[in-house]
């Protein structure tokens, strides 16, 4: 079997043109570009070409495109007995767009491997969240935010970017509650970028980079509302 060839990423100045190489034509590893900026603008340009940023902090934004791509629907989503019976349990309660800085914040803590959630990337979250392009899932048990997650949506596309959890299966609730309603409320692809043994656990499985740079353009096509900020129910 012939190897790919690397290609080197290309480089970008801030206020560059909003254009990436094509993915197709990437390594596995994905690596586009390096440089640029993370205005709005260049952001959901990604997003709808595939594309997200992911760096450490004191480096220029890398953007990626892997192959393959972890992604998750309700038809494979697994809920074991246990953890039906969490969710059936009422013990958390989960909302959506209620607490989106306290989440992205929650997200790029104490990770013993740094965090790719650097400030910028917190800024830049936060006004897209504003213009109504990302969105949270929080878990809370007793007022407490103890879980969640954060996505960008474009159209029937949302690419969820990072969780967490303080306490035992809140991130697993949150997930759960986020594949079911946001396809319920008219998600076609629910993107997790990477396969881990914990979104396996849960259902996650890869598709081909071609693939899903098929699908997820398709879906970013198509307008959907999502829901009211307020009470997520997971049922």
């Amino acid at each position: 079997m012939m190897m790919r060839a690397r290609r080197k990423p290309l480089f970008l100045l801030p206020g560059a043109p909003l254009s990436f190489p094509d993915p197709n034509q990437a390594d596995d590893e994905g690596l586009l570009a390096v440089g640029g900026d993370l205005t709005p603008e260049r952001l959901l340009f990604a997003y709808d070409h595939g594309i997200f940023p992911w760096y450490d902090e004191g480096l220029p934004p890398m953007w990626w495109s892997p192959n393959p791509r972890a992604v998750m629907d309700v038809q494979h989503l697994h809920v074991s007995r246990s953890l039906e019976r969490v969710v059936r349990s009422e013990r958390f309660s989960v909302t959506f767009d209620c607490a989106f800085q306290n989440v992205i914040l929650e997200c790029g803590r104490e990770r013993e491997s740094g965090t790719w959630i650097v400030p910028e990337m917190v800024d830049a979250y936060c006004v897209l969240h504003a213009l109504g392009h990302a969105h949270s899932v929080e878990v809370w048990h007793d007022q407490r935010l103890v879980g969640g997650l954060y996505g960008v949506q474009r159209g029937a596309l949302f690419a969820a970017e990072s969780m967490f959890h303080r306490e035992r299966d809140a991130s697993k609730v949150g997930l759960v509650s986020a594949v079911q309603r946001l396809f319920a409320a008219g998600i076609a692809v629910f993107d997790v970028q990477f396969l881990t043994p914990h979104l396996e656990s849960l259902g996650a499985y890869e598709l081909p980079r071609a693939r899903y740079l098929q699908v997820s353009a398709e879906a970013a096509r198509r307008p959907v509302p999502l829901v009211e900020p307020g009470i997520f129910a997971t049922r």
